[in-house]
């Protein structure tokens, strides 16, 4: 399937003052920092739970701990992703047991990546709570799950998609609403 980019929905500084916000409302709400841990959810969500994470220790003087967390073996979509699917390691540098656990991902769609995520996270352990905080929020749920954290709200049709790329995993620094070529 080929796109086309149709506009630039944030710039490098968009996305800094979103990440900001959401890095203040997760310490509001929390109250703080005590248990709380970050998890990235490969691939963008990783940088994007690592730039929170150093948000709230420039705000609260505590970074959180950062996890990584690959969820290729507990999509429901894999047996069409490829035959032999490439799964990263998931690395949770504490104990999640008893923990806020903010998940971090780039655009939620349909629901059904996070809910992979809440499956790879109650295999580890049992956290206290868990969060969600992503970047984009496109709409177009499939299943019932809503984010906590919002950097923007785009709604989109089902022709478009919203590409997010980053310097650490992309080289750019932008979010773009892209329009599926007919």
């Amino acid at each position: 399937m080929e796109f086309i980019n149709k506009t630039v929905l944030l710039d490098a500084d968009g996305i800094r003052r979103a990440l900001t916000r959401i890095a203040h409302e997760i310490v509001e709400k929390n109250k703080g920092t005590e248990k709380l841990m970050l998890a990235g959810i490969r691939t963008r969500g990783v940088p994007l739970a690592e730039r929170i994470a150093a948000e709230i220790a420039r705000i609260e003087g505590k970074e959180p701990p950062v996890g990584v967390l690959d969820i290729t073996l507990y999509r429901d979509d894999l047996s069409t992703l490829s035959y032999q699917p490439v799964v990263h390691p998931t690395q949770m540098p504490v104990d999640i047991g008893g923990r806020v656990i903010v998940l971090v991902d780039d655009v939620l769609f349909t629901g059904r990546t996070i809910r992979a995520a809440l499956d790879a996270l109650i295999d580890m352990g049992r956290p206290r709570v868990i969060q969600l905080a992503v970047l984009i929020d496109r709409g177009h749920r499939e299943l019932p799950i809503r984010a906590d954290f919002v950097g923007k709200n785009v709604p989109t049709a089902a022709r478009e998609s919203v590409s997010v790329q980053l310097k650490e995993t992309d080289g750019a620094e932008q979010v773009v609403l892209r329009e599926r070529k007919e």
